[in-house]
């Protein structure tokens, strides 16, 4: 297995492979098995992707989601009594937690590990690649569903499940650093054409080709924010006029609709835009990527393409309907697709709301970071979403931390990024880990976007912790 933009990956992919051999083994072996995983996109099709598998292999399942996988979330696991555990898209940092809990456990995850104890355990890290870039959390589940399906002598491999793979990658982010998908993701994807299931092509890497007017696609694009047109609708229906484009037919046209003619037009005014804007050669390369389209879904429908089923898999879970998103993974095109749309238009609402409450109530700058705290009038669930939305108008050369609070009492925290500031040495996910320890909290994620849980009287000290090391990170 090769990939494009360099040298192969085959040593990387073996090696991974023949620990999920070994942990399909094991889960073959059992009656019935508990499957807990995220609440996000990569988390519900991580879990969609092994739930189909074990159904397949005749493995009995009960499926359990958490926000972030503590120690109160494993003392629910294990008062199931299971015989045992397949944690995907979570596990990584709880090794010692999960052994000392006395549960049998398979890991099947992306996140940077913390200690170390299981053995069957599935993560890019572990043979030196990045989980925010190489393989995702339903990447990883992907590779042990395919070993499931060997072990039971199954035809087909489980590769159709390549494609939700791709849409938890997506959601994930894990294809805006190089405007596509590498590493392993890339042999998910060429396994995924080779099944039929997915396609991909280059093309606007703008959300909302499938279900947006070509005109709202253009108004909330915020990486990259394109200057004069993100966040404004009036001059986003002045420029598609500039060139030429029918607004409305039957119907406002979405991207979809357009002509390659009209889409070459669009694509080529954007790029000489951003040039005259002064865009760097990265951002206008977050413009026009790679886009994959999942063949067996509906055109037109949020399910068609990638980043938007992550979405609406997003506004499932992040409502506590987790179930909902995983239906729709599992295949369910009635009800179950209705009331993720449902959540999806409370989503969108929900995510107005919160940009309208950022502007008003502003962005407070400090040295290395920015911060905005929305206390319970953010949903903890979606804060982050917010923050990496609020680029449109925020300094983007600064990360930005929002703070919401959570139901627990605590105070959740998410921090977002831009891939510029990537490249100048940010890392959220060092900064917050180690901010959050400072103040006797938990916190990681990846490079570009990170979360954590303090204590709420500890908010100014972890804001002055994290503002010193982000400008480590960040100095010259």
């Amino acid at each position: 297995m090769t990939d494009a933009e360099g040298a192969g990956f085959d040593d990387e992919l073996s090696t991974l492979a023949r620990i999920s051999e070994r942990a399909a083994e094991s889960i073959i072996r059992q009656k019935e098995v508990v499957v807990a995983s995220h609440v996000d996109a990569d988390g519900l099709t991580s879990a969609g992707i092994i739930s189909i598998a074990l159904d397949r292999a005749g493995v009995d399942r009960k499926t359990l989601f958490f926000r972030q996988l503590d120690l109160p979330a494993l003392e629910e696991i294990a008062d199931l009594g299971p015989d045992l555990v397949i944690f995907t898209d979570l596990g990584s940092g709880m090794q010692a937690e999960i052994l000392e809990m006395g549960l049998s456990a398979v890991v099947a995850d992306h996140h940077r590990p913390q200690g170390s104890g299981v053995d069957l355990h599935i993560n890019p890290h572990l043979v030196g690649l990045d989980g925010a870039t190489h393989l995702s959390g339903s990447g990883s589940s992907f590779l042990l569903a395919r070993a499931l399906a060997g072990a039971v002598g199954s035809g087909g491999g489980n590769d159709d499940l390549s494609a939700l793979a791709i849409v938890g990658a997506v959601g994930d982010l894990q294809d805006m650093a190089r405007g596509r998908l590498v590493g392993l993701n890339r042999w998910v994807l060429e396994v995924g054409v080779g099944a039929e299931v997915l396609s991909y092509c280059r093309d606007l890497k703008l959300f909302g080709k499938q279900t947006r007017p070509v005109f709202k696609m253009l108004e909330f694009s915020s990486d990259p924010y394109i200057p004069g047109l993100s966040g404004d609708e009036d001059a986003c229906i002045s420029f598609l006029k500039e060139q030429g484009i029918r607004l409305k037919g039957e119907r406002w046209r979405r991207w979809i609709d357009m002509s390659p003619e009209e889409k070459g037009r669009i694509a080529s005014a954007l790029v000489r835009r951003g040039l005259r804007a002064g865009l760097s050669n990265a951002q206008l390369e977050r413009l026009v990527g790679e886009v994959y389209t999942l063949l067996s879904e509906q055109e037109g429908t949020e399910l068609r393409d990638a980043s938007e089923y992550s979405t609406l898999l997003n506004a499932t879970a992040r409502y506590g309907h987790s179930g909902v998103g995983l239906a729709v993974c599992l295949g369910d095109r009635g009800r179950g697709l209705e009331e993720a749309r449902l959540l999806l238009a409370e989503h969108r609402q929900n995510l107005v709301n919160g940009l309208k409450l950022v502007k008003e109530e502003g962005i407070v700058p400090l040295s290395h970071i920015q911060y905005f705290d929305a206390k319970d009038r953010i949903l903890d669930t979606i804060v982050g979403i917010v923050a990496g939305m609020s680029f449109q108008t925020a300094d983007r050369r600064k990360p930005i931390i929002a703070f919401a609070a959570a139901e627990d009492g605590r105070l959740k925290v998410s921090a977002r990024g831009t891939q510029d500031l990537v490249r100048a040495g940010l890392n959220l996910a060092e900064a917050i880990f180690r901010a959050a320890e400072e103040v006797g909290g938990v916190g990681g994620g990846h490079n570009v976007a990170a979360g954590a849980t303090i204590p709420p009287e500890a908010r100014a000290e972890f804001l002055e912790f994290l503002d010193a090391i982000v400008g480590e990170q960040l100095r010259p």
